[in-house]
């Protein structure tokens, strides 16, 4: 009964190998804004992500290259002994949730104020490798 256990303990083990994750927390921008650039690569493979994020004229798109750049360095971590070319990585899930709200005060007409809500996020980015590989 306990071998079972422990032979899919290693088999979970095996496959958490593989992924590795980066996030991103409190960065200044809107989370509508930084979806946006998400959703252009979400599912692509690493190296196709990181030339549409490095010719995307959006600054969220600079950081969110700069993120991917370090989930890629956090698998290689995770697995010294693979290749990153032939590991085929890919951007298995990128997430963007909201952060925290700076609240602000603008002058408005006649002696009120209207608050702007200075939005940030938090985005946390999956990756995956299409060719297992047993190490």
């Amino acid at each position: 009964m306990g071998s079972r256990k422990k032979q899919m303990a290693e088999a979970i083990k095996a496959e958490k190998k593989q992924i590795a994750f980066a996030k991103l927390n409190n960065c200044p921008t809107s989370p509508r804004k930084m979806r946006l650039v998400a959703d252009l690569v979400r599912g692509e493979k690493a190296e196709r992500a990181l030339q549409i994020l490095r010719f995307n004229p959006k600054e969220a798109s600079r950081r969110l290259e700069k993120l991917v750049m370090s989930a890629i360095a956090n698998w290689q971590a995770k697995n010294e002994d693979a290749d990153v070319e032939e590991a085929n990585l890919y951007i298995k899930e990128i997430r963007v949730d909201g952060g925290t709200m700076l609240k602000r005060l603008r002058p408005a007409p006649q002696g009120r104020a209207h608050r702007i809500r200075k939005r940030s996020n938090h985005v946390t980015v999956v990756i995956d490798a299409l060719n297992k590989t047993q190490s």
